[in-house]
């Protein structure tokens, strides 16, 4: 398995939009991106606009190929309608333990 885990800070007001656009994604575009996989999103505890997201597919190729498709350049520039700056993002291989 291969993804991202995210750091993301969420304009103030602005949760329920993003939840909203990462189901949109789970309903819309995951079932045509070869590959994808259930993520999460995590909103911390220590500051309710600080947020974990996590994006998961089956290999690496997959994750390239969906970072580099336009339609996900375009849902992305709707996630940064929701965000206070440029997501830090952390790719690397996953691990079942």
């Amino acid at each position: 398995m291969y993804g991202t885990v995210a750091h993301i800070r969420v304009k103030e007001g602005h949760g329920d939009g993003i939840k909203q656009l990462l189901r949109e994604w789970n309903a819309e575009r995951a079932p045509k991106v070869k590959g994808a996989m259930p993520g999460y999103l995590f909103q911390l505890d220590k500051d309710p606009q600080d947020w974990i997201m996590i994006a998961m597919f089956q290999d690496k190729a997959s994750y390239v190929a969906n970072a580099e498709d336009p339609d996900q350049d375009r849902w992305f520039k709707r996630l940064m309608e929701h965000l206070e700056g440029e997501p830090q993002w952390n790719d690397g291989e996953a691990f079942e333990v």
